[in-house]
């Protein structure tokens, strides 16, 4: 009998046990979109928040968009593209530092995030201004979920293995899927884990399948 999957993120698969990590509330602060010459949008919740806004306000200021995925879903959105970004949040400082340190970058994000892009692009001298726009809380489903010891989990965020670690361990025998480096840090130590070929919940699946 093959192993149980189990994915804990936002998104499902057809292939997995799905466990909604998250519930999300959206917030809506006052923005000036007119300050900032691009955005910076490195979620889906991202995008979903924007939809509390009028659109025209900042629909044709250029993204800068963390994943393939997450600018595929802007376009579709309407809105415009200033590049991509290769997955990891960690590495956008690269595509900032494309531009001049007089640009004016406006980071939509969530309350608490892993990576210390933006605080790095600051103290390197670029102008980044931040707006919260949603806050993400551990689900009841993940709460209260329990795995068979040799189950497969596949982790999709350093706040997915946060919230299963407080009712759950990850036993010796189960095999542990990632995202990616940044979420491979949250693991407790001692755990081995494989990290997706790509930042996809799809590339997880296929290494979860590939046994």
């Amino acid at each position: 009998m093959s192993k149980k999957i189990y994915l804990f993120a936002t998104s499902k698969s057809e292939h997995a046990i799905n466990i909604k990590s998250l519930d999300v509330r959206f917030l809506k602060p006052d923005i000036d979109f007119s300050k900032y010459d691009y955005l910076i949008i490195t979620s889906k919740q991202t995008i979903k928040a924007l939809e509390q806004y009028d659109k025209k306000d900042f629909i044709d200021t250029p993204a800068l968009c963390v994943s393939t995925k997450t600018s595929n879903e802007y376009q579709s959105f309407g809105g415009k593209i200033l590049a991509t970004g290769d997955g990891y949040g960690d590495n956008l400082i690269k595509n900032i530092r494309e531009f001049s340190k007089e640009t004016r970058w406006l980071y939509l994000r969530a309350e608490f995030i892993a990576s210390d892009f933006v605080q790095r692009s600051k103290e390197a001298g670029y102008l980044i201004d931040e707006a919260t726009l949603y806050v993400s809380e551990c689900s009841q489903e993940i709460l209260s979920v329990r795995v068979d010891d040799d189950s497969t989990l596949i982790f999709t965020s350093p706040s997915s293995i946060e919230c299963f670690l407080k009712n759950n361990t990850i036993h010796p025998n189960a095999k542990v899927i990632v995202i990616g480096t940044t979420t491979a840090a949250s693991l407790p130590n001692g755990v081995k884990y494989e990290i997706s070929q790509n930042t996809s919940i799809e590339s997880c699946v296929e290494a979860a399948l590939a046994e």
